[in-house]
């Protein structure tokens, strides 16, 4: 084969090389900013926990294959009705008892949450499935359950009770809502 048919062939293979990387890199940016637009703060968070941009995306990836198998339901409409008349009598408790209507918040939450179906047995887990479908008030929730467990270590400010319930009251509106007629993405 004379020196050009190599120099040809040579030249097809780096090019088409290029062409993989190239093909590979614009499908990795689509992802990275599909993840980004999907799951926003969340991503951001989940990218500092992990140190790095492609430990965060296959976390956030492996969520979504998780809560795509879990079979989460709207809740009915008498069921809403319920949780919200709860949900008002526990707020209103609040004022004359926070540390309790505090527990009572984070009750109702898990409740909501598991006749939803999603799984609760582990809060790092519900935080996990919950951020998948809520991913602007799973920080809320953190923060709220956080502050509801320091609560039960020792005393908690009456203000910090207050951001809590605000937390929990966040991720709780969300969870009364109903996805029917909503595209999944405008479900978050």
């Amino acid at each position: 084969m004379p020196v050009w048919g190599w120099v040809l062939i040579a030249a097809i293979v780096v090019i088409a090389a290029l062409a993989i990387v190239v093909a590979r890199s614009a499908t990795s940016r689509k992802r990275s900013e599909g993840l980004k637009e999907r799951f926003g703060p969340e991503y951001t968070r989940v990218v500092g926990e992990a140190g790095e941009q492609s430990a965060a995306e296959k976390e956030l990836a492996a969520r979504e294959r998780k809560r795509e198998k879990l079979d989460i339901v709207a809740l009915s409409p008498e069921a809403r009705a319920k949780y919200a008349d709860h949900w008002h009598t526990v707020q209103t408790a609040f004022v004359d008892n926070p540390s309790s209507a505090l527990r009572d918040a984070d009750r109702l939450v898990t409740q909501v949450m598991r006749q939803r179906g999603y799984p609760i047995d582990d809060f790092d887990q519900r935080a996990a499935d919950i951020s998948v479908d809520h991913p602007n008030v799973v920080e809320n929730y953190r923060t709220a359950h956080s502050i509801y467990l320091s609560q039960q270590q020792g005393d908690v400010g009456t203000e910090n009770q207050r951001e809590a319930f605000v937390h929990y009251r966040a991720l709780f509106e969300k969870l009364l809502e109903t996805d029917k007629g909503k595209p999944k993405e405008a479900r978050a």
